[in-house]
Formats: structure tokens, C-alpha cells, sequence
């Protein structure tokens, strides 16, 4: 979807008239008349707007031009409740909920991870403990969070 057809489909959803919406998000109908055509784009400023007001991420807003991966576990963020949170509710969409929340990360050391994935991810080609454990070490070191180190 593009932006113009996200943000339609959003006001719609919501039973919203474009001066409704327009209202809600601080700017006037005939901005949001020219989102809906495709003549303008928010600016980042009304997209953090749109994102708390209507609970939907800045990458859904623009038609999911990104393909989003947790930069602590590699999960694919593909669906807005799998994101996580700041404290103020925003989306934070460098991490899934599973990871971050609130401003807090899960997995403080690596190793951490490691132990849970190791515990709960399947093992359909029965590798040693000691491989599989490679092979995860290897794929998280590649993520943003474990870059740090």
C-alpha cells in the first residue's frame, strides 16, 4: 500500500471525514486531502502524530517501504503489535516487544539470548548444542544490539 492509501484507509476504519481527521492530527482537511491524492506526504513531525494517535507505526504510515528485523533477536517485524514500545507508547522499530518494552531491553548479554533460544527454538536437523549455539552467535552478531559489544 502507498502512504495516500494507508492514511485514507485509516480515516475510513475510524469513520472519520477528512476535517475530523484532520483535526485530530493538528494540520487542516485540505492537508489531508492532498495526502489522500498522493500530491504531498506528512512531514516527520505529523507522522510521530499519526503513529500515537492512530497506533500504527511510522513504516506501516509509509506503505512498509522497510522490511523490519528486531535488532537484538533478528525476528522480522512485519505486524505493528509485534514492535516495541517506549515508555511514552511510541513505537520503537529497531525492537520487538519481546526484546524492548517500556525502555527496558530483555536480554542484557548475549548469552542471555543464546540460553533462551537455545531452550526454545526447534532443532528440526538435530545439531549438536555446540553448533547450534555457533550458528545463533553468528546470526545475532550481524544485529545493530550485539554490534556493540
Amino acid at each position: 500500500m502507498t502512504t495516500r492509501e494507508v492514511l485514507k484507509k485509516i480515516r475510513e476504519e475510524n469513520e472519520l471525514t477528512q476535517e475530523q481527521f484532520a483535526e485530530r492530527v493538528l494540520v487542516t482537511r485540505q492537508a489531508v486531502s492532498r495526502w489522500e491524492t498522493g500530491e504531498t506526504e506528512p512531514n516527520n513531525e505529523t507522522l510521530k502524530i499519526l503513529s500515537r494517535e492512530f497506533n500504527v507505526s511510522i513504516n506501516t504510515l509509509l506503505g512498509s517501504p522497510r522490511q523490519l528485523f528486531c535488532q537484538c533477536c533478528g525476528m522480522p517485524l512485519n505486524e505493528d503489535e509485534n514492535i516495541s514500545r517506549e515508555p511514552d507508547r511510541s513505537f520503537n522499530e529497531d525492537y520487538c516487544k519481546w526484546c524492548y518494552t517500556d525502555g527496558k531491553f530483555t536480554y542484557v548479554t548475549k548469552d542471555d539470548l543464546l540460553d533462551f533460544l537455545m531452550d526454545h527454538m526447534p532443532n528440526p536437523e538435530n545439531m549438536e548444542d555446540d553448533d547450534r549455539r555457533k550458528q545463533y552467535d553468528g546470526w545475532l552478531s550481524q544485529l545493530a544490539y550485539w554490534k556493540k559489544d
